[in-house]
């Protein structure tokens, strides 16, 4: 279920009024003072409506809205709309659609710029401002490729910030390797691990968090090495 955030309206100039809505997969909470939406880590089934009223005496015709720059992590669809006709009055809206990715960063102000544009040329610039939220759980994700030879990427997901370590150690529970030992924000995270020096066979791989608040996860998955 799609659930409505809040409703800016922003007068532009004197003839353009520009409205804004978030519609998130979850609901996260109301945007703050700053207006800033919230949208859930790693979610699909968003969407961003910009509605567009003409409030001057005269129509306006292809009026374009399309983003500008957006970060790689958020996938929009459209990349763009028309508006073919508005009279004097007439308000419509469009809608786009978007996704997050788990490459997001979390935690962090992050400003979508939006593009109005007439076919005379008269240009106005809507920017929306967006925060995405730490992962709900801890996980560790299998590496990819899974056999490798001879490297392959580890990643996983942190609900928290905390000291993480990342280790390798063959089945009779010897380390052989630590790739991470270091603090780390809350999101997604991957770490290559090149094995050319070691023998084929089968690894465990796993990743630790703690925190000083008391926090504490740990996971680990088989990983396979072929020559």
């Amino acid at each position: 279920m799609r659930i409505r955030y809040c409703h800016i309206i922003l007068l532009l100039v004197a003839t353009v009024i520009l409205a804004a809505s978030i519609f998130s997969q979850q609901d996260i909470g109301k945007n703050n003072s700053a207006n800033i939406y919230y949208v859930s880590f790693l979610s699909q089934s968003n969407s961003i409506e910009l509605s567009v009223e003409n409030g001057s005496l005269s129509p306006i015709s292809n009026l374009s809205i399309e983003p500008e720059e957006l970060p790689k992590w958020i996938h929009l669809s459209p990349n763009k709309h028309i508006i073919s006709n508005l009279k004097d009055g007439e308000e419509k809206s469009v809608q786009f659609n978007f996704s997050v990715d788990k490459q997001a960063p979390v935690k962090k102000e992050k400003i979508l710029s939006f593009n109005i544009v007439t076919t005379d040329g008269n240009r106005w610039r809507k920017e929306i401002k967006i925060s995405v939220e730490q992962p709900k759980e801890f996980e560790l994700f299998q590496n990819f490729p899974n056999p490798f030879n001879p490297t392959t990427t580890i990643g996983f997901q942190l609900p928290q910030d905390g000291k993480v370590k990342l280790n390798i150690f063959n089945l009779l529970g010897q380390e052989i390797t630590t790739l991470i030992e270091e603090d780390l924000p809350a999101g997604y995270h991957e770490k290559i691990w090149n094995a050319e020096d070691n023998a084929s066979g089968v690894y465990i791989y796993q990743v630790s968090i703690t925190n000083q608040s008391g926090y504490h996860a740990v996971d680990r998955r088989k990983i396979i090495l072929i020559r």
